[in-house]
């Protein structure tokens, strides 16, 4: 069974991906061509997905100049989408590596607003392929539904809750992978499992104590949340166990680029989901893994070969 993974990519960008050995602020640097792709945390998951010969669909928004670089880019790369044409230039976010130091610096640019009506073609486009994915085999329906990333300029509240709604409707769980008040309004609207990173999770809730906050995000009806916490690995918390949590992380941490990390840990939980793998530590271990192996890659959307290996390095834990 490989069921459509199919992510929905409110605010996508062209990322721009530099290399460099060594930055020094203030001082003119003489780089290599960088990686451009199409980027965007939901077309990333959608990205890693398709490496690794799993089906899914992505739906985002292009527009201008930009927006038809990364059209062009999903048709070089193969994977499956469906673009609403909008009148706003897609935007660009900027990673700079720096393999000297190893740290990478990202420069996001503000998403442009969409007008109502773009919004409205966005969301016509989730129910029509929720209903069913037209491939080569035939009509398919998807096996999860992933809403990811930030949300442009002056976007509706209820976007997110929205799409958990929608995927419900459908019968399929929703995964949310986005950041601040998103974050509690898709944990309200019952999603089927939330991905913040250390820092927006606190943020989001207000709590200095991470797991605290975790448990708050089920408390408002969140039923499964992973966090990821950096070279400590990453958390998983069960609405069904709230007094317990588990932990995985590798002996020792991996130097690269983490840039797209959270988006592989996102896609490897979808790939779960979407086929009927619902115990939470092996959810846990494959979105460990895979984000590691993303560590390992330039560019944000594919990760290393090497996820199998990784994932059996992996120390998983009960507290």
């Amino acid at each position: 069974m490989n069921n459509t993974v199919l992510t929905v990519t409110p605010n996508p960008a062209i990322d721009v991906t530099y290399t460099v050995d060594g930055v020094e602020l203030g001082s003119s640097h003489r780089v290599p061509t960088p990686l451009y792709r199409a980027g965007g945390k939901g077309l990333n998951v959608s990205r890693v997905a398709h490496q690794l010969g799993y089906p899914t669909l992505a739906i985002s928004t292009a527009g201008g100049p930009s927006g038809e670089q990364l059209r062009a880019d999903l048709v070089a790369s193969g994977i499956a989408h469906h673009l609403i044409p909008v009148a706003a230039a897609t935007r660009r976010s900027i990673a700079l590596v720096d393999t000297l130091n190893n740290t990478t610096s990202v420069f996001n640019e503000t998403g442009p607003a969409l007008t109502g009506a773009e919004w409205q073609a966005l969301a016509a486009a989730v129910v029509e392929n929720l209903a069913g994915i037209q491939t080569d085999g035939g009509l398919t329906r998807p096996g999860v539904l992933v809403g990811s990333g930030s949300l442009p300029a002056n976007a509706p509240a209820d976007f997110y809750p929205g799409l958990v709604a929608l995927a419900h409707h459908a019968g399929v769980p929703a995964i949310i992978d986005t950041s601040g008040s998103g974050i509690l309004a898709a944990a309200k609207a019952g999603a089927d499992l939330l991905k913040p990173n250390n820092h927006e999770l606190m943020e989001a809730v207000g709590e200095s104590d991470l797991v605290a906050a975790a448990r708050k995000l089920m408390a408002l009806g969140a039923k499964r949340v992973l966090v990821s916490v950096g070279e400590e690995g990453m958390l998983a918390f069960d609405a069904a166990t709230p007094g317990r949590y588990l932990q995985a992380k590798l002996p020792a941490p991996l130097a690269g680029n983490p840039t797209g990390a959270g988006d592989a840990a996102v896609s490897a939980a979808a790939v779960a989901l979407a086929n009927g793998v619902t115990e939470l530590r092996e959810i846990l271990r494959r979105a460990t893994a895979w984000s590691a192996a993303a560590v390992l890659m330039s560019g944000a959307g594919e990760i290393s070969l090497r996820y199998t290996e990784l994932a059996d390095q992996l120390i998983i834990t009960d507290h």
